[in-house]
């Protein structure tokens, strides 16, 4: 009962790091109508400078976490402006020709810079270890990452359905023309809708660095794995990433320890069911 549980805890914790990590691209697909392949640049971003702050500057770890979203935020503000807002109406097959080539130069960069090998980390005292919870001995650094995804969650719900910055965002996407005609600036709510999907993404990849290991293939390797969330999900909603990330992270966890010989297989077979079950999402929103 207890490996049960545990197992549960720990797909719990993982499920909750790829939705921080996939939030955004859900966003930048389901709002902005942008397949963005390179999402997972602007996580290994967040990943670099997390490591960089902490392992070479001593900068303490709970203040790597905003300057990672920043950074990934900056970087995703400027190549919106430079990029990406090109090819907004372009042909989706575009977008994904273009985003996966952003991908392997990021790939490139990040070997040239930091070298092609995973990057060594050591977290502060106070997340290492377990502590004991109803009986049960948890993860310190899982139990502090399952927090912040709650605390994320609640205030990305609470800026996109409750505040003048969402209204402007889902305005936008309904009808650019009228949302311009009543003072809206468009461009500027899109560029600041896509900074804070990669923020999002960066502020993940930093959180991750313990869990998902990071190196410079790191936007490859788990590439599939975002997709997976937003899809099965659905795109444009939060709910519905939050809901599959869990469920997939669970599945992945378990099919790992109960089945190590199957490996990665389980959370495909599942995707593949929950696809077939519901089409446009978890929560019925079409992808």
């Amino acid at each position: 009962m207890g490996n049960l549980i545990g197992v549960l805890f720990d797909g719990v914790a993982y499920g909750s790091l790829l939705f921080l990590i996939s939030v955004g691209l859900s966003v930048t697909m389901g709002l902005m109508n942008f397949i963005n392949l390179a999402h997972g640049a602007f996580a290994m971003l967040g990943g670099f400078v997390c490591v960089t702050l902490l392992s070479r500057l001593g900068v303490p770890f709970l203040l790597t976490l905003p300057l990672a979203f920043l950074a990934s935020a900056a970087a995703g503000f400027v190549l919106e402006r430079l990029l990406y807002r090109r090819l907004y109406k372009a042909p989706h097959l575009d977008q994904v020709l273009f985003s996966i080539g952003l991908t392997f130069m990021a790939v490139a960069g990040a070997t040239y810079i930091f070298g092609p090998s995973q990057q060594p980390v050591e977290l502060p005292a106070w997340l290492r270890g377990q502590v004991g919870i109803a009986g049960l001995d948890v993860g310190r650094y899982r139990l502090f990452l399952i927090g912040v995804v709650v605390l994320v969650t609640l205030a990305l719900g609470y800026l996109i359905e409750r505040t003048r910055f969402g209204a402007q965002i889902r305005a936008s996407v309904d009808n650019q023309v009228a949302s311009a005609g009543l003072g809206i600036n468009v461009s500027r709510v899109f560029s600041l809708t896509f900074a804070l999907g990669s923020g999002l993404a960066g502020l993940g990849g930093g959180l991750g660095i313990d869990v998902l290991g990071l190196d410079p293939t790191f936007p490859i390797k788990y590439m599939v794995y975002f997709l997976l969330v937003v899809a099965v999900g659905g795109a444009g909603t939060i709910k519905g990433p939050l809901l599959a990330a869990i469920v997939l992270g669970i599945f992945d966890v378990a099919g790992k320890y109960y089945v190590p010989e199957v490996g990665a297989f389980v959370i495909y077979a599942l995707m593949v069911v929950l696809l077939l079950l519901f089409p446009n999402g978890l929560l019925g929103r079409r992808t």
